[in-house]
């Protein structure tokens, strides 16, 4: 897996429970995969990370569908604390969180991140059967789909289907 960044580990963990051909799926089902991907993401891969993820993820999917207040987020940065260090040209800050807590800690504040530089542009799929979510990266904010290929392109042609047969 190439290098991934916070940014990333949050779209995953939104993007975990998709519908695929009408059948929703958990990508985190699996506590051995799960791990793994984890891993990848620089957690700890543990059971109790996997865990952590999976409790999380229901209230980072609320939040990102303002189903939820972002309060509601408070609870997974409770042992969280970031320590600023300055240097000569730059403020960076250091994470301190409990080991099994840090991706989700991470996901947090990606969230908070793209919230405040790029507001309104995480977003879900606007195919309601879909359930994943997207960072419009376009110029004119105007995404969609998390995917053309995919999402987009069946709802245009259902859309091409319905006008067809309509009309007389």
């Amino acid at each position: 897996m190439a290098v991934s960044t916070d940014e990333d580990l949050l779209l995953f963990i939104l993007n975990s429970t998709p519908v695929v051909d009408g059948e929703p799926r958990d990508l985190l089902a699996d506590p051995t995969s799960a791990c793994s991907t984890l891993r990848e993401f620089g957690g700890t891969g543990t059971r109790e990370e996997w865990e952590a993820v999976r409790s999380a993820r229901p209230l980072l999917q609320g939040v990102a569908r303002a189903e939820l207040t972002a309060d509601s987020l408070a609870p997974l940065l409770a042992d969280a604390v970031q320590i600023p260090h300055l240097t000569a040209t730059r403020l960076d800050w250091s994470l301190t969180a409990p080991p099994d807590q840090q991706c989700v800690v991470r996901a947090v504040i990606a969230w908070a991140g793209l919230r405040e530089t790029a507001p309104d542009r995480l977003r879900p799929c606007a195919n309601d059967e879909c359930r994943r979510f997207l960072v419009d990266r376009s110029r004119a904010n105007t995404a969609r789909w998390c995917s053309m290929a995919t999402c987009g392109n069946r709802l245009k042609a259902r859309r091409h289907y319905r006008r067809a047969r309509t009309q007389p």
